[in-house]
């Protein structure tokens, strides 16, 4: 299986930052870390650069194997750390059920990469982060190996 890289991971932190107290993002999510979400982050919680990382380690673990499992084409490395980075922030379902997966898995990659600006709302608003978060994903898709 495929592993993000280290420009892949710089990017998820440059859109996400981190945060070592937790906070409502702005699609109205308790978050804390590098973008980390779910029922272990409670309100006004506070973690250590070296959890941060270890929740961090721990996600991308996660988004690796939900990329590697809805994906049936062969991706460089650039492709994957995009993939990734979009299925950290919009999670692993909404990702596996998108059209840029079905597109995708269809050898349409340039179809797949016009699909990033699409997933520019939170709570139904388009936010400016998104879009410029969407754009930065797929520029590193569209980049050769």
């Amino acid at each position: 299986m495929q592993k993000t890289s280290s420009a892949g991971i710089a990017l998820i932190k440059q859109f996400e930052g981190e945060r070592l107290t937790a906070y409502i993002c702005p699609a109205g999510i308790l978050t804390i870390g590098v973008g980390h979400t779910g029922a272990d982050v409670k309100p006004g919680q506070k973690i250590t650069v070296a959890e941060s990382e270890a929740l961090l380690r721990a996600d991308l673990a996660r988004f690796e194997k939900a990329v590697s499992a809805a994906v049936k084409v062969p991706l460089n490395q650039n492709q994957f750390d995009a993939l990734v980075a979009l299925a950290f922030n919009i999670g692993a379902g909404a990702f596996a059920g998108s059209t840029l997966v079905r597109l995708l898995n269809g050898k349409d990659y340039a179809g797949a990469a016009a699909q990033f600006e699409r997933w520019n709302k939170g709570g139904g608003k388009v936010l400016p982060g998104l879009v410029a978060r969407r754009a930065a994903e797929a520029a590193l898709f569209r980049k050769p190996a």
